[in-house]
């Protein structure tokens, strides 16, 4: 039972009707949503996000930042904006509150969720042989910068055993510009006792 229905039950509980005449009240039509939120769960839950389309997905996400209204449409005009279920959670806010429905709490929810999927990539690439590992690398890199509307330099630090040490952003330009100081590479390998480093580069192709 919703908090609707309960300050319903409530309200009309204290109203008295006299003896001898029907009552005048109408329920309230349920909206046409009803009962969609628990069965899209149910789907998660029973078959994994596999059996969800893109937009339903995103639907669960956006529950806790909008608890009682239909998230379909907002999901759907996201996807639409974005192109891909990654773009939207790679969007910066100040993008994603441009779109109809979107507010900094619905932001909130979606940068909270691209934060959790980067840190779940780079924890899987830590501590490994990187360099078996290139799909790792290439879904954590595509995580963390593919989506920025300006350009960076990144820097995997590696150890002997090709391990990840450090990953770090050594420069961050323009759209289509971005600074590559190698002095500084090669200082910071070395603060760092690096045998190895990766070079990741984007290309923004959304503008500003």
């Amino acid at each position: 039972m919703t908090i609707e229905d309960e300050d319903e039950r409530g309200f009309f509980s204290e109203r008295s009707v006299a003896p001898g005449r029907a009552s005048s009240v109408v329920e309230k039509p349920k909206p046409h949503y009803a009962g969609h939120r628990e069965r899209l769960r149910e789907r998660f839950v029973q078959a994994g996000a596999d059996a969800l389309a893109d937009y339903e997905l995103l639907e669960l996400l956006l529950f806790r930042a909008i608890p009682r209204a239909d998230t379909k449409p907002v999901a759907k005009a996201l996807l639409a904006r974005f192109g891909s279920f990654a773009e939207v959670l790679g969007a910066p806010p100040r993008l994603l509150g441009e779109v109809t429905g979107v507010g900094p709490a619905v932001a909130l929810e979606i940068k909270l969720a691209a934060a959790a999927a980067e840190r779940m990539l780079k924890s899987a690439i830590r501590g490994r042989q990187v360099l078996t590992s290139w799909s790792a690398v290439i879904d954590y890199c595509r995580m963390a910068m593919a989506f920025e509307a300006r350009e960076q330099f990144r820097i995997l630090f590696l150890d002997k055993k090709n391990a990840l040490i450090a990953d770090e952003v050594q420069q961050t330009g323009t759209v289509d510009h971005t600074p590559v100081y190698p002095r500084e590479i090669v200082r910071r390998a070395l603060e760092l006792s690096a045998t190895a480093i990766i070079l990741v580069h984007n290309h923004p192709t959304r503008p500003l």
